[in-house]
């Protein structure tokens, strides 16, 4: 039995569920924005199943947003954009190629590990794609890398803005599911920085077999004494990432006081060195509003939908029709990822985790995996979404500041998306990896 036509039987789903599916898909399909594409489905679902009444839509939509956690993304989304702003992201760069001059292939390495460092202060994919794209890719490309290659390798090093903390995206997560952010971010900083070193690695053995990066490694004294200098000349922009780091996995902050924080220092930090202008607030914020603009509706109206199917039993039919196939976990957690992987390939992660999060945490329950494994197996998986077509948001972010064919970039990201899946495997199939720093309550 196919599991659609089990998951139909368990729980009596009709036209009240599969026509909004299909408006949602029609709407996608049409380029409409998808809150107004969810927010139509939504509404057409509560009116046609009756499973939650209409007049409650408006207080739902309020109440989805209305929370403490929330306020901590606009504020860190802010701060990467100071960051870019004040010139700070270039000191990242800067010591980034200190640390990696020694190594053949070393600014490929050092573009990385920037876009992780960018990651752990934004918590966004796409501003690190564009702010670390106009820094390197035309330097990739004099080094030798060819243009595509160079553009698909700073959309998969930008793909740790989700995977890195803070990110955006477990806090979203652990919204819906009523997990602490604070707690998935500890759990994520090893799964993270796997995923990064998966991407380092991937660029490393490229590079070796095309040998696209020319040049030799520099001797020990003279790397040591490089990266002296330039960590000398650059150290208070990791002012900003060690406070957060601290201050939230202290406890003595929350997300959102540590983002607050985080954006005071930087534009103090700014207005010292001389970077930062009056003048420069108002495109800040403006551009931190754009993206806000796009994440909160999002939510707003994903979250009614999510409610919706819960009340229809669409979580619980889910598993039971899974289940009625295989009760294999190795086979069930290959589904999930599954599942993730290709609706990361067609939707935005807000949405993917807000509507499919409900869904396939009672399965997860159902094998015994770990909450807390599951949110971060889900985010990773997710992750790869970025890189992939047809949606793959890094390889538009960074076709737009290029001029490059996205599908060109898609070809050359293959090595980066397998990569990265051989880590997002070790992490749903090990659950030390995401919870050997956890308190034992949760492992």
């Amino acid at each position: 039995m196919l599991w659609t036509e089990a998951l139909e039987s368990t729980v009596n789903l009709g036209p009240d569920f599969f026509i909004p599916v299909l408006l949602f898909v029609i709407l996608c399909a049409l380029a409409v924005p998808v809150w107004a594409a969810i927010g139509s489905a939504a509404i057409l679902l509560l009116v046609m199943s009756g499973a939650l009444p209409l007049s409650l839509i408006g207080e739902s939509l309020f109440d989805g947003i209305d929370a403490f956690a929330l306020t901590a993304i606009p504020l860190f989304i802010l701060t990467g954009d100071v960051l870019v702003r004040t010139g700070l992201s270039r000191k990242f760069l800067d010591v980034a190629e200190a640390l990696t001059c020694w190594t053949k292939g070393g600014f490929g390495s050092a573009t990385v590990l920037v876009c992780g460092m960018f990651a752990a202060i934004s918590g966004s994919d796409a501003a690190g794609a564009a702010a670390v794209g106009r820094m390197t890719i035309n330097r990739l490309v004099e080094s030798g890398y060819p243009r595509p290659y160079a553009c698909a390798l700073v959309a998969a090093g930008a793909c740790t803005g989700i995977l890195i903390p803070p990110s955006i995206a477990y806090i979203v997560i652990g919204l819906v599911l009523g997990i602490s952010a604070s707690t998935l971010f500890l759990a994520a900083v090893i799964p993270g920085i796997a995923i990064l070193l998966g991407i380092l690695i991937t660029n490393l053995v490229v590079n070796r077999i095309h040998n696209y990066e020319g040049g030799e490694p520099i001797g020990f004294v003279d790397w040591a004494s490089n990266l002296g200098r330039t960590i000398g000349s650059g150290w208070y922009a990791f002012l900003v990432p060690a406070i957060i780091f601290y201050s939230i996995f202290s406890g003595r902050l929350t997300p959102t006081e540590a983002g607050a924080t985080a954006v005071i220092i930087t534009i103090i930090i700014g207005f010292i060195i001389g970077t930062l202008k009056l003048a420069d607030f108002p495109p800040m914020l403006l551009s931190s509003a754009k993206v806000n603009g796009v994440i909160l509706p999002i939510i707003a109206f994903s979250l009614p939908l999510a409610q919706a199917l819960a009340v229809m039993g669409v979580p619980q039919g889910f598993v039971e029709s899974v289940t009625s196939i295989t009760e294999n976990p190795q086979l069930l957690i290959l589904l999930m990822i599954f599942i993730l992987i290709c609706a990361g390939c067609v939707m935005e992660t807000t949405p993917n985790i807000v509507i499919l999060a409900p869904i396939l945490k009672p399965l997860a329950d159902e094998i015994g995996m770990n909450e807390i494994q599951f949110c971060i197996m889900m985010i990773s998986a997710l992750g790869v979404g970025f890189i992939t077509p047809p949606l793959g948001l890094n390889l538009f972010v960074v076709s737009g500041i290029t001029g490059e064919s996205i599908l060109k970039i898609a070809e050359r990201a293959v090595p980066f998306v397998i990569g990265m899946l051989a880590v997002v495997l070790l992490i749903a199939y090990v659950p030390a990896i995401s919870t050997s720093l956890l308190p034992e309550i949760y492992q």
